[in-house]
């Protein structure tokens, strides 16, 4: 070897070889990003109910018997996860169940609905629409968006785990 290409050898004390090392750790990272976030983008984030205790243990039993799928979406729970929350779909129908009072439900001219034996305050929201249970020793929230404006068919699916975990606080004809 020529002295001038020694001293390019000897300038750090070993070969300039580049490892590729660091360049896979990094795909490798950047790999994993994505899978959590692509996994992430796909639930909802949801604020989870804070109810009294005696609440949170209808809740945790009716979280037990909801159904896998409602209104043809498969179960798809939201973010954080709890036991007070469930979805379906993507962000399609929302459960929150421990929700406080809704403050419409003090208006006399507050639309209801019936599904399946339970009654369910209806309120219009920008983008779909919510039913909070009455008479229910909790309040149990169901948000729809867009495509069941018109259809009581997710609530009807629903009112047999409501029936079997949330008591009725007054029976109605």
């Amino acid at each position: 070897m020529t002295s001038a290409r020694r001293s390019r050898f000897r300038s750090h004390g070993r070969p300039r070889f580049r490892s590729a090392a660091p360049s896979l750790r990094l795909a490798l990272s950047a790999a994993v990003l994505l899978a959590v976030t692509a996994c992430s983008a796909d639930r909802a984030e949801v604020a989870v109910p804070r109810p009294p205790e005696g609440e949170s243990a209808l809740c945790e039993a009716l979280d037990g018997q909801l159904p896998e799928a409602v209104g043809g979406q498969d179960r798809s729970d939201p973010e954080p996860a709890s036991k007070l929350t469930a979805g379906w779909g993507d962000a399609a129908i929302v459960l929150r169940c421990g929700v406080p009072r809704p403050a419409g439900m003090s208006d006399p001219a507050a639309q209801a609905v019936e599904a399946d034996g339970v009654n369910w305050m209806l309120e219009r929201t920008g983008d779909g629409t919510r039913f909070t249970t009455t008479y229910r020793e909790t309040y149990v929230e169901v948000s729809m968006d867009g495509r069941y404006a018109n259809d009581a068919t997710p609530l009807a699916q629903l009112a047999g785990a409501v029936k079997e975990t949330v008591p009725a606080t007054l029976e109605l004809p």
